[in-house]
């Protein structure tokens, strides 16, 4: 059932993603779940607003953080379809998120696993259960779609 639901999630957070394609911005899509309804959703937009820290993640971040109206997303669950660098998941710990599923591994700048593991730090206070791979292809075949209109 969790996996399904994973899945679920992870499509709309892929969708965020083709959002982010059509703009031109590197196609990494997020949302947040909380209670099992969507609460942020949002997608690269670094170009458009011309700003180094609008990832998708740290956007989503905001917008819940306003949904809830609280800085702390205790019981929240981020689906992110890359993932997350350091500053994100410096920003994912910070706000108490429970929950994080990662669709595609960055290996060039992957915070969790594929660079470095931030998460698994037994000396931060904050700990975090992360799930990887969930609709992998799916999510490294939209990177891969960036990547190649990108060359022509």
């Amino acid at each position: 059932m969790a996996a399904k639901l994973d899945e679920q999630y992870m499509r709309e957070a892929l969708k965020e993603a083709e959002r982010a394609l059509s703009a031109r911005e590197k196609p990494v899509g997020a949302v947040m779940v909380h209670r099992a309804r969507v609460i942020a959703r949002a997608h690269h937009q670094t170009k458009t607003l011309r700003d180094p820290t609008a990832h998708a993640a740290m956007i989503a971040i905001t917008q819940a953080t306003n949904t809830v109206q609280s800085e702390q997303l205790t019981g929240v669950n981020l689906y992110v379809t890359s993932e997350p660098c350091c500053m994100c998941i410096g920003a994912i710990l910070l706000s108490g998120v429970d929950r994080l599923v990662i669709g595609a591994e960055d290996a060039k700048q992957g915070a969790c696993g594929s660079v470095i593991d931030v998460p698994s730090n037994e000396r931060l206070n904050r700990k975090l259960t992360v799930a990887r791979g969930v609709l992998a292809s799916d999510c490294a075949a939209i990177l891969r779609k960036a990547t190649a209109s990108a060359r022509t």
